[in-house]
């Protein structure tokens, strides 16, 4: 299916490796990241190749996921995006195109997997689509003002962010491609699996001494990194022993002969939910033809190759642990990240990109597929990185200092919900910044990646936070100030609000409503005393995800800032402020305001609380958002008005500037830009609000808010 002429070999394609970007001339550093770019850009096209018909783009391969076409397309459409909010590029190739690609990849509550929502563009439209995205990327590379080192802040961060998200998309659609039918795939002479297999060897415990062990990087590190890599994690690991090997299908499959599938004291309480809901009983990628076993690779199914590495979600490798225990009579568990970490840097292991060859089944420069356990050694122990990841007990969380990027700020903290557990080592598709040591990714417990496991024993007892608290400090400030305690006798900002417009309310029609930059969902809930439906929408997943919990359910932790390091465990339920009855009325979904999906559409009422002034195109909202209102609905927006360069270049500034030398206000701009569609129904009302950032200080605000009806 490839449009690329194919000016680099396989080997180019293949034998690549994360650039260094603290050292180098300019422009050798200018041409490494363009090839890597091209090589990246083929490899993911490639990728798409063993697809054996159009159809099969349209297919699900998951439930929870989306056909691989909007993966075919977000690729490319998440470069558009962030250099659109980064400011280096103002215009979009394909705005559409750029709004149904934009979100979707860890099958959060948020995700819109509504198919009825969706009119997949055809194959081709998308090829072509990335043909323009691709060589306006390159005329980016060959053309913006280049400095070394290359930081977090530079400009070629942006088109890094770029290349490394697209790199983690071909390992995670490789996935999906190995959840279609056999009959949807055809086989890649870029991708030849291994083709050695027999039985597997014993596995045995082998010591690993006590050590230190230091995770997190920092900002003077010379490799791109994702914001979690940031920061600093130190412990003394006690001694423990680890798996010489992987759990291989041999081993593993005395655990299912032993019906651990049907034996609900092995799993834990969501494992055991798992189980019944699949209904499965033995690994997703098995399959049993009569007494005879095979094993689904990602384009072929072969016989069983039983030194292979078992791939299964943590669930499975949690069961199997658990079994392990119980039979052996020993502590067995998996290893946490530390753990893990003790164990490789044991080792003295070569990471990418230094070595000349990968020591380990990653960065594709060995097979297409896992292969045997004891194939790649590592000082006594094997597959300590690649093969397939290796799940960790530890769920993930920011380490010491963690920050997020201003342009990916929900890239990790999503994630940060004790619900995602971190994988370690890579696997043999894993490039790029996936395949280096700092790496730190993690997935939802019944996800299904290229992942086994290494079990070890250890005495030290893993303790599990289950009771997740909010520790993401920004969140947390909106969660006191949508749902905490009032301040200076100002109330809550939505109930505000809506106490001045309730007439309005009263009196218009009450069937569809829209919370525009809902942030943590409080207006969403308020709304929904009104109006049979609400949608609430933010840009960050930051902040939806705690709507999305409240939701589900009804209430919500966080870590509220006191003083200095002293903070306060605060806990709050929708019962409270009586909006628990209203949770199936409402949705909450992540969103660009400024290039929002033509399914928003056909609204009653459009609440955007205090968003324009951080929007980097207000005045394209404004001119948008009249459409998807009803005749005769309302349009209130609240805004302090507060205009600054960071957020929103003055070209786009609706007011609070001079124009024709006089002052323009920012309330005579959105007359003149609403003037056709809407007409202001009220004189502009002033309401105060309070945001609290320690018990001793507050952002006290006072908003401007007007009422529109679509005429």
């Amino acid at each position: 299916m490839s449009k690329l002429i194919k000016s680099k070999n396989d080997q180019d394609i293949l034998n690549t490796k994360t650039p260094i970007l603290n050292e180098g001339l300019l422009e050798e550093k200018r041409a490494e990241i363009l090839s890597y770019f091209q090589a990246t850009w083929e490899l993911d096209e490639r990728l798409y190749d063993s697809l054996s018909s159009k159809d099969a783009f349209y297919q699900r391969a998951d439930p929870l996921r989306h056909p691989l076409i909007f993966y075919f397309g977000h690729t490319a459409t998440f470069y558009i995006n962030k250099l659109i909010l980064a400011g280096i590029i103002s215009e979009r190739i394909d705005p559409k195109l750029e709004s149904m690609f934009a979100v979707g990849v860890d099958e959060m509550s948020w995700d819109d997997l509504n198919e009825k929502h969706y009119d997949w563009p055809d194959v081709q439209a998308v090829h072509n689509y990335r043909d323009k995205a691709k060589s306006l990327v390159e005329l980016l590379i060959e053309s913006l003002p280049l400095n070394m080192p290359i930081t977090w802040d530079s400009q070629f961060w942006v088109l890094l962010m770029g290349i490394e998200h697209q790199r983690i998309h071909i390992e995670t659609s490789s996935v999906l491609i190995r959840e279609l039918p056999l009959s949807s795939v055809r086989k890649n002479s870029l991708f030849p699996i291994c083709q050695f297999a027999g039985n597997a060897p014993k596995n045995e415990l082998l010591p690993v001494a006590s050590g230190c062990v230091s995770i997190g990087k920092t900002k003077e590190n010379p490799l791109y990194g994702w914001d979690n890599e940031f920061g600093s994690y130190s412990d003394q690991i006690s001694a423990f022993k680890a798996a010489k090997y992987l759990v291989s299908n041999q081993e593993y499959l005395e655990f299912v002969e032993e019906e651990g599938y049907k034996t609900e004291k092995w799993w834990t309480a969501e494992g055991w939910s798992w189980v019944c809901y699949k209904q499965c009983e033995y690994p997703v990628f098995w399959k049993k033809e009569g007494e005879r076993w095979k094993l689904r690779c990602m384009l072929e199914e072969i016989d069983m190759p039983w030194n292979w590495p078992a791939e299964v979600n943590y669930l499975e490798a949690k069961a199997f642990c658990n079994w392990k225990a119980a039979k052996t009579g020993k502590q067995v568990r998996m290893p946490t990240e530390a753990e893990y970490y003790r164990l490789h840097d044991s080792l003295n292991i070569p990471d990418q990109p230094d070595w000349e060859k990968a020591p380990g089944n990653i960065n594709l420069e060995h097979y297409a597929s896992s292969c045997p356990v004891d194939q790649f050694a590592f000082n006594g122990f094997y597959d300590v990185i690649g093969n397939v990841w290796q799940w960790t007990e530890m769920p993930i969380s920011g380490l010491d200092g963690f920050e997020i990027h201003p342009y990916y700020d929900d890239f990790s903290t999503p994630t940060f919900d004790a619900k995602h557990n971190l994988i370690k080592g890579g696997s043999w598709v894993s490039t790029g910044n996936l395949a280096i040591r700092d790496s730190r990714y993690a997935f939802r417990r019944h996800f299904f990646q290229h992942a086994g496991f290494r079990y070890i024993e250890s005495e030290e007892e893993v303790e599990i936070q289950a009771d997740y608290y909010e520790t993401d400090e920004l969140v947390a400030q909106y969660c006191e100030f949508q749902y905490g305690e009032e301040y200076f006798d100002i109330p809550n900002f939505a109930q505000a609000c809506l106490a001045l417009i309730k007439e309005d309310l009263d009196a218009g029609k009450k069937n569809t409503a829209l919370d525009l930059g809902c942030a943590t969902g409080r207006m969403t809930f308020e709304l929904a005393r009104y109006f049979d439906k609400v949608t609430g929408l933010d840009f960050s997943a930051r902040f939806i995800r705690i709507g999305t919990q409240l939701k589900e359910s009804g209430k919500l932790n966080y870590l509220r800032q006191e003083e200095g390091k002293l903070t306060s465990y605060q806990e709050k339920k929708l019962a409270t402020f009586g909006l628990d009855a209203y949770s199936d009325k409402v949705a909450f979904f992540q969103a660009d305001a400024c290039n929002l999906k033509a399914l928003y559409t056909g609204y009653d009422l459009v609440f955007a609380g205090n968003l324009i002034d951080r929007l980097y195109n207000p005045i394209k909202f404004l001119q948008d958002i009249p459409s998807r209102i009803n005749s005769g609905g309302l349009l209130v927006l609240t805004s302090p008005y507060t205009w600054l360069e960071e957020f929103t270049d003055t070209a786009y500034w609706v007011g609070g500037y001079r124009k024709d030398g006089e002052p323009y206000s920012t309330l005579e701009g959105l007359k003149e830009i609403l003037k056709d569609q809407m007409v202001l129904i009220h004189e502009p009302q002033d309401i105060p609000f309070v945001i609290r950032e320690t018990s001793r200080k507050f952002q006290h605000t006072i908003a401007q808010m007007t009422v529109w009806r679509k005429i």
